[in-house]
């Protein structure tokens, strides 16, 4: 189960960066050129939000249950602050992904509250806030908690 869940939650990373740049891309375009907000920028917006709620699930099973490396950090957490890749597991991908996660949902909620006209600009800040959230705390190759690009089950 492990595997599987870490392989889901390692390939779905992907979906959400494509979704997120998507998003950001088409809400900067619809802020510059000043284009209304469209059924479709609310679609885009929506399926982000989901598939990072997807994310954060899967992200959370192997967290609270299923990983080895949260087991270990668990087990003497002041240890776990010492040592870079376990604090990374326990404390800051968790952090920046719940807060990525929550960036999004407020951000949809407040932009759909928004005037027409601010649309766009807060889709920029708030998705655009969570994509880096994202890409900031991504276990990339080269840092301590470093994981492949690709991991199939």
């Amino acid at each position: 189960m492990y595997l599987l869940t870490l392989a889901l939650h390692s390939l779905l990373r992907w979906v959400a960066l494509v979704f997120g740049a998507l998003v950001v891309g088409r809400a900067f375009g619809g802020a510059r050129s000043r284009r209304d907000w469209t059924p479709a920028d609310d679609r885009a917006g929506l399926w982000l939000v989901i598939v990072l709620d997807v994310q954060l699930l899967l992200g959370l099973a192997l967290y609270l249950g299923l990983s080895p490396i949260t087991r270990i950090a668990f087990e003497d957490f002041g240890a776990a602050m010492g040592n870079s890749a376990l604090r990374f597991w326990a404390v800051e991908h968790i952090f920046g992904m719940l807060l990525a996660v929550a960036l999004a949902h407020v951000g949809r909620v407040r932009i759909r509250r928004a005037a027409a006209a601010r649309r766009h600009r807060m889709a920029v800040i708030f998705f655009g806030l969570a994509l880096v959230a994202v890409l900031v705390t991504i276990p990339w190759p080269g840092m301590p908690a470093a994981r492949p690009l690709f991991r199939l089950p």
